[in-house]
């Protein structure tokens, strides 16, 4: 399983028989997608221009058919337990406040199981999860977490202490001159006294993963 990160809260997942892409907004990847291919792309809440041409049509499970530079993609992007290309997907209804989605609205954690390690997007999430959510998430692997967005740092450590993440990816989604205020906050957080050095890519497999829980900061792949 290969990980990348283009930005905010956008990811490629990369397994041996697909690519899963999260939250390819134009606001990152532009309105044509930058080169970024993908099997399944999953977004997160709606606030957020889509790319420009996912129209597509509908498929019975209510997935949708990305034409252009994601070409026969799968959208999704409510929850529900899904299997496209032989992968399972289960996305979680949760909201980006602490106020059921009063505030700033809804919210979709996406949880991907590829080459054997199971991986959760969880967009811009404002709150810490119910025991019934962490039921519903089930074993996590690899956690992809925004930091300087919805929930402050401690909070944010707080989730992926009840995650039990093997390995974290904190995702910036502030802007570039408060990113790594953001990120120091979260570091400090979680107990990591130095900032890691920043990898291109996160490749991991069943037989590799940590011990004990491990920070990875991905550098962005190519900036709009």
């Amino acid at each position: 399983m290969e990980l990348t990160w283009y930005g905010r809260t956008c990811v490629r997942v990369r397994g041996k028989d697909a690519v899963v892409v999260a939250d390819a907004y134009q606001s990152v990847v532009g309105p044509t997608g930058r080169g970024i291919t993908g099997d399944i792309v999953t977004y997160s809440h709606p606030d957020d221009a889509p790319l420009s041409k996912a129209k597509g049509r509908r498929s019975r499970d209510g997935s949708t058919l990305l034409p252009g530079s994601l070409e026969e993609a799968f959208c999704l992007d409510g929850p529900g337990e899904y299997e496209v290309k032989d992968v399972l997907i289960t996305g979680i209804r949760t909201f980006r406040d602490e106020h059921r989605g009063q505030e700033r609205g809804r919210n979709v954690a996406f949880v991907v199981e590829l080459d054997g390690v199971h991986v959760i997007h969880l967009g811009d999430i404002g709150h810490l999860l119910t025991e019934d959510k962490l039921t519903d998430i089930g074993p996590v692997d690899v956690a992809c977490i925004a930091v300087g967005g919805a929930l402050p740092a401690n909070k944010a450590a707080e989730l992926v202490a009840q995650l039990d993440a093997k390995v974290v990816v904190p995702m910036p989604v502030c802007d570039d001159a408060d990113a790594g205020e953001a990120l120091a906050k979260f570091l400090h957080e979680m107990g990591v006294p130095a900032p890691p050095a920043p990898q291109a890519k996160l490749s991991l497999m069943p037989s590799s993963l940590p011990a004990e829980v491990a920070t990875v900061i991905l550098e962005a792949r190519g900036k709009v």
